[in-house]
């Protein structure tokens, strides 16, 4: 499987588009990189890059765009709202995908001993990467910014781990590091005062505000038994956040870092914000993300506001995040587009054709070509997403009636438990053509010599191993979806049979014409003990597929009558 890493460098240059162009076709330039989002900020006078690939090609990307980055910028004349120390102010790596923590590691050090030895750039290794924990914190390496590095630099504590220990000054210091991945978000406040905005970033952020003997910010700090400052916590983990104003935009925001969005989301900051902000007097207007984030946070974002309206979370993913961009705001200083923001959007292939980015006249007419794919596997996977998709609308509509209420929960979870069904299901659809073609292109390798025929063979074999191990996938996932359809005769709302009824026969349509799929791909495999294995795997789901549909087809039919 493809390894996936992540890299995100952010230049000390937001205004000169010229110049961020420069770096970015310097970081595309090498082989296998994918450029997902250039961000640049005029305020910030900063762009945050995003781009992937393989770790080789990732670690020579971030190289290349250092390199230019050097070349092209001029510490001495910075000037923006953003912390900075460098010209490459931070370039971390993120593993995406079979890519450990330790190859990640790796790719810091890689990177900082090139930069290191051949720029003259002094570099610091933070996070995961940390060879000292006591530097593992970007903000304590960045502590000073790049003016008060030129004195920091000769202490003996902060030698960098790589290059020399003197201060560059055109192209300032560099820190590399290996992290978690990481969500830019800032919120717009209805203010101009950084003050204030600083007051709710205070009271978010997990760090809070020091302690003060009458509660107030001008009080005298209340000491710890060892003379430290103790701190009040914010109402937020793995949160770091500080207010500023935004002159493009003329407000000040709450700008935030959330370091682990399993244990602090997206939609829990924008919920803090608003609570601390309303007990100032102030009101949030919405929010923008920086750079990029995963599917998940905007997914996850759009079930939590669905419940907090009491509603069923059974909706799709296009929806969920729809949800959360009018709820969080995320339009309101510029346009949010899912397709450029979103990382699993942004790295689909614009070449790569999608059965399901068809609309229905289209899938229709390319079965009916000429083509042999798609064909009855890819048909047979849809079926099973329609009947799915039923069960999930039966669910969806219980869940709205009036006087259910108290089986909100009941029915929203069985929604949810059908958009992951259907959503897997349609992922097969494009998945049987896909496998069929692997197939075709394994019979035209080239067999003019012993060793082609045999590579050809085993080409065949495999592909038509996979082949048949897509429709029987297809076969148990639609297996799951008679749990579903079961709830929905049983308890769902009695005015929606005839629609299970009807995802019932898709389902049981889906399940037969995938095994069907999996008996012709059989024929062309030469293991006998693998095909008696996959031949026993189709009969028995066949056989309780069968036994599923009889009984709940029984009570859809007597409540029909």
């Amino acid at each position: 499987m493809q390894k996936l890493i992540e890299c995100v460098p952010n230049f000390s240059e937001g205004r000169d588009l010229d110049i961020i162009r420069q770096i970015t076709a310097a970081i595309e330039s090498a082989d296998g990189i994918s450029l997902l989002d250039v961000d640049p900020g005029a305020s910030t006078n900063r762009t945050v890059v995003t781009f992937v690939g393989s770790p080789e090609a990732v670690v020579e990307g971030a190289f290349r765009g250092i390199q230019k980055a050097a070349e092209l910028i001029d510490m001495r004349k910075h000037k923006g709202a953003h912390p900075r120390m460098g010209a490459t102010d931070v370039c971390p790596f993120i593993p995406v995908s079979n890519v450990s923590w330790d190859e990640a590691i790796a790719c810091a050090n890689q990177l900082g001993k090139r930069v290191g030895d051949e720029l003259k750039i002094p570099v610091y290794l933070y996070e995961k990467a940390a060879k000292d924990p006591s530097r593992s914190n970007l903000s304590i390496i960045r502590a000073g910014e790049y003016e008060g590095f030129f004195e920091k630099i000769k202490e003996a504590k902060w030698k960098p781990d790589f290059g020399l220990a003197v201060f560059n000054e055109k192209s300032g210091a560099t820190a590399i590091g290996a992290r978690e991945f990481l969500v830019a978000y800032n919120v717009n406040l209805n203010t101009k005062a950084v003050r204030r905005a600083t007051s709710v970033a205070f009271d978010v952020r997990e760090n809070g505000r020091i302690k003060t003997d009458d509660g107030t910010p001008s009080g005298k700090p209340v000491l710890d038994a060892n003379g430290e400052p103790v701190r009040v916590p914010g109402m937020l983990k793995h949160v770091k956040a500080i207010g500023w104003y935004v002159e493009e935009y003329g407000i000040a925001q709450v700008s935030m870092n959330l370091t682990n969005i399993e244990e602090t989301p997206l939609h829990a900051a924008f919920d803090a914000c608003n609570e601390a902000a309303s007990k100032r007097g102030l009101r949030v207007t919405g929010s923008e993300v920086v750079g990029m984030l995963p599917k998940k946070c905007l997914v996850d974002a759009g079930k939590y506001f669905l419940r907090k309206q009491k509603w069923s979370e059974g909706a799709s993913d296009e929806d969920l995040i729809d949800i959360a961009i009018r709820s969080m705001g995320l339009n309101e200083l510029k346009l949010f587009d899912p397709k450029e923001k979103i990382i699993e959007f942004k790295m689909e292939s614009a070449s790569k054709r999608s059965l399901v980015k068809m609309d229905l006249r289209q899938f229709c007419n390319e079965t009916l070509s000429d083509s042999p794919a798609p064909g009855g596997g890819s048909v047979a996977a849809l079926m099973g997403a329609l009947g799915i998709s039923l069960g999930g609308m039966v669910a969806n509509l219980s869940a709205g009636k009036r006087g259910w209420e108290d089986k909100l929960k009941y029915f929203s979870d069985w929604a949810v438990k059908a958009q992951q069904l259907k959503d897997e299901l349609l992922f097969l659809v494009d998945e049987d053509t896909a496998a069929f073609n692997k197939v075709m292109d394994a019979f035209a390798l080239p067999k003019d010599s012993a060793e082609e025929k045999a590579a050809r063979s085993a080409a065949i074999q495999m592909a038509n191993k996979y082949a048949s191990e897509i429709p029987l996938r297809v076969m148990e996932t639609a297996l799951k979806s008679y749990q579903v359809l079961a709830e929905m005769a049983e308890k769902g709302n009695p005015a929606s049979i005839s629609d299970v009824g009807v995802g019932l026969l898709a389902t049981r349509a889906c399940v037969d014409g995938a095994a069907m799929n999996v008996r012709i791909n059989l024929a062309g495999l030469k293991d006998e003990k693998l095909k008696s294995e996959l031949q026993g795997k189709v009969q028995k789901i066949s056989a309780e597929s069968e036994s599923r549909f009889k009984t709940i087809i029984q009570i859809v039919e007597s409540k029909l009558n």
